[in-house]
């Protein structure tokens, strides 16, 4: 346990040195085109999640990345910790969040994530906040960014599913881009607002992508998109030291015999 903490604490110490060094390359590359300063905020995500890595132990593997399209989607993740804020950008193509504003008043981290071209909404004001989705959304298509976004609005425990949105299918629809659903079991190795991350193997699995169709309105899309990362959820839950209880005894279960 006292390793854990002082890797946990060399990991908080590079956090806390990294983010005003890139926020200050990022404030420096304001000028320049949006795709070239985006750069900068990519090397911290990096930075992090190779601390995470090689310093935690929290590694994590990927399935599915043959499912990853040629053409800048729409990622429609699940949202169980701050891993996939950074590993996310990683794994795809260079892309912008869709953020809600209150992360924007963070010292350092929500000064940089204004200057990588987030899509900011304002959840007090749903009617305002989808008109700037699509507005917004459909700007950063045209720089050729991949838009990410966490259906569910905020982070959900292991187990737990959340009532998903439709601004993902919604845009994914209005700027006739893929939708690309992801799953992984990150929050059972890295709670919502812990301190401590725990070593392990974090399992990421990418589906095939949700085409958008005259058919498919943005209601039936997300509900295949739902169903699909649920499912999986279930695939790859039970593992990790903060996994949902009714999940790892299911796990650990002997197999029923024939």
């Amino acid at each position: 346990m006292i390793s854990l903490w002082i890797r946990n604490l060399l990991y908080w110490l590079v956090l806390m040195i990294a983010t005003p060094l890139f926020l200050t390359l990022l404030i420096l590359a304001a000028p320049l085109p949006r795709r070239s300063r985006h750069i900068f905020g990519v090397s911290w995500a990096l930075t992090l999640l190779w601390m995470l890595e090689h310093v935690i132990g929290l590694k994590y593997k990927v399935i599915g990345r043959e499912n990853i399209p040629a053409e800048p989607s729409i990622i429609a993740s699940k949202h169980q910790s701050g891993w996939e804020t950074l590993s996310l950008q990683k794994i795809f193509p260079w892309q912008v969040y869709v953020a809600k504003r209150e992360l924007t008043w963070i010292p350092f981290f929500g000064w940089g994530l204004v200057l990588m071209n987030p899509i900011i909404i304002n959840r007090s004001d749903r009617a305002g906040s989808n008109q700037r989705l699509l507005q917004q959304g459909l700007e950063r298509k045209r720089h050729g960014f991949w838009i990410t976004v966490f259906p569910e609005g905020t982070r959900t425990k292991p187990g737990a599913p959340g009532k998903y949105k439709l601004g993902a299918a919604r845009m994914a629809k209005q700027f006739d881009m893929p939708m690309v659903p992801v799953a992984h079991n990150a929050g059972e190795f890295w709670p919502r607002n812990a301190f401590l991350k725990y070593p392990g193997e974090i399992t990421v699995i990418i589906g095939q992508a949700i085409h958008p169709t005259e058919d498919a309105g943005p209601e039936s899309m997300m509900a295949q998109a739902e169903a699909w990362i649920e499912a999986r959820q279930r695939e790859i839950g039970g593992v990790g030291p903060f996994a949902d209880p009714d999940e790892k005894r299911q796990r650990l279960a002997p197999p029923a015999s024939a």
